[in-house]
């Protein structure tokens, strides 16, 4: 129930009462939550825990989603979901991040790219990680092709009134 590749970062699931549409498939926001989990797992994993989030005052945001959906999962059903870097900004500030969920089968059954952001809580303005997020960043399993974003353009300064 893994991807083809040992290369990458894989979290296993079962799709729970709360997942599950009016069409008795697992939600499109599941999707979402379950790549969100993933992510965050990772992070955890390799020393960046939610309280270092809080700590450091800084935390992704996604900009945008793209889901792409192969086939169903049904209540219960096992699945597990991949991590994968394939985009990333020179200035470590924009990444892009792919999940692909596999049923028990080994099959594809979607597939979801998060653009984001680090955002600094204080300043409510995006920034580059600390060194610790972005080294933790350095070790999340990498596409064969990571794209290179646009690096994040500061906010023209704002005017002022007096």
């Amino acid at each position: 129930m893994t991807p083809e590749s040992g290369s990458h970062y894989v979290q296993t699931y079962r799709v729970g009462w709360g997942e599950i549409d009016g069409n008795g498939h697992m939600a499109n926001t599941a999707y979402l939550d379950r790549a969100a989990d993933t992510r965050f797992r990772f992070f955890a994993e390799h020393g960046f825990p939610a309280e270092r989030f809080g700590a450091e005052r800084i935390g992704p945001v996604i900009v945008r989603d793209e889901v792409t959906y192969r086939k169903e999962l049904r209540l219960m059903d096992a699945f597990s979901v991949d991590l994968r870097l394939t985009g990333l900004s020179p200035d470590r500030v924009r990444f892009e991040l792919t999940n692909c969920f596999y049923n028990s089968s080994g099959d594809l059954v979607a597939v979801v790219k998060s653009e984001g952001v680090w955002f600094d809580l204080t300043t409510r303005r995006p920034r580059p990680p600390p060194h610790d997020l972005s080294s933790v960043q350095n070790d999340i399993p990498r596409a064969e092709e990571v794209r290179e974003l646009r690096p994040h353009r500061a906010s023209a300064p704002r005017a002022t009134t007096e």
